[in-house]
């Protein structure tokens, strides 16, 4: 039987990156030996710290290096040194952008009604994955100021929609949909009503696939509704799929729900070539070295990467022994309130795979 080896890019990035990702390789270890595969691992330093020493985010030479690898496992991104936009666009979107990671994928999952913020809701309400487009709409950065300063200044931001990126999106939620089998449902989360081209596009190619898809159920919900039922009746969604723009605000509030930040995993995913897996929660500088941090976002995600490589059986464990640090021994799941130091939950999770 030939040994299953995976090629892995970790990138800790910044603040608390670092130790969220340590935790993350160290159930990545414990995993590998159970389930018996191979792996290798190189760590690349791209990030705040870099930046500030060399003006480089990452290099196109850099990015295609990248391409030789299965998946990459992200840390975080944001350094308080340096201006807002300049590692995001220059690290993160560079790598979505240029590797095609055209979806974003976030599970928004609820592993025990201790930890939800909304009255009455379980496990079984709250259990839904958004499918975000991640590589068009206003995240293209296209657009102009005209008489930039003046009193007459106009600001251009376009939401650039293509029907290949579009089409791309909704046919892997569908997909996805059916894979999950669980209400078989997809809704589709826009604004019809105002954005008439983007959406308009949106609308009609949705509706023209799911002809191709008779067995998935099939609504839609403009994004100020779905915000609204998110707090109100969650356990309506089973997989929603939505431009980058509303998928991005969307998705914070789906984090909020299942328990907040330290729990939310996510991943940048092209389903042809090479994925990123990352805890959507950031830096979180104030808390770096403090060893107070959550690591559990980041072990999720890292679960995610195994399972899209294929090892769906280490996944699986990943995500049990989490469920049961998470319900049995941590006070809370927000930073400085588990119970336990970062390096410790880390380990629970090892020692229970």
């Amino acid at each position: 039987m030939k040994t299953r080896s995976y090629k892995i890019a970790v990138m800790p990035g910044d603040g608390t990156g670092p130790e969220v990702v340590n935790e993350g390789l160290k159930v990545l270890k414990a995993a590998s030996k159970k389930f018996d595969f191979k792996y290798i691992e190189e760590t690349f330093d791209y990030g705040g710290d870099r930046y500030l020493k060399t003006g480089k985010t990452i290099t196109d030479q850099e990015l295609a290096n990248l391409k030789k690898f299965d998946a990459i496992f992200l840390g975080a991104i944001g350094h308080p040194d340096v201006k807002p936009g300049i590692l995001e666009q220059g690290i993160l979107l560079k790598t979505r952008f240029g590797l095609d990671q055209y979806i974003n994928l976030r599970p928004v999952k609820l592993y025990s009604s201790d930890f939800c913020p909304l009255k009455g809701k379980n496990p079984e309400d709250i259990d839904f994955v958004v499918v975000r487009e991640n590589s068009e709409g206003l995240y293209k950065g296209m657009g102009e100021f005209r008489d930039k300063g003046k009193s007459n200044e106009v600001a251009i931001q376009i939401s650039y929609n293509t029907r290949k990126g579009v089409e791309r999106c909704l046919r892997y939620a569908f997909e996805y949909t059916r894979k999950r089998n669980r209400r078989k449902k997809l809704t589709l989360c826009g604004k019809t009503n105002v954005l008439t081209y983007a959406w308009d596009l949106w609308q009609r190619a949705f509706d023209e696939l799911k002809k191709e898809y008779p067995d998935v159920i099939t609504d839609y919900a403009h994004v100020d509704a779905t915000t609204m039922w998110f707090v109100k009746n969650p356990e309506w969604f089973d997989v929603i799929v939505t431009d980058n723009m509303f998928g991005d605000i969307i998705t914070d509030l789906g984090a909020m729900i299942q328990g907040g930040m330290g729990i939310a995993a996510g991943g940048n995913i092209n389903p042809q070539g090479v994925s990123m897996f990352e805890p959507i929660g950031g830096s979180a500088p104030k808390y770096t070295g403090k060893h107070v941090i959550n690591p559990l976002a980041a072990i999720c995600a890292l679960g995610m990467l195994l399972d899209t490589v294929g090892e769906t059986k280490a996944a699986s464990a990943i995500e049990n022994s989490v469920i049961k640090v998470a319900t049995t021994k941590m006070k809370a799941l927000a930073a400085g309130k588990m119970g336990y130091p970062t390096e410790k939950i880390g380990d629970l999770v090892a020692e229970n795979l």
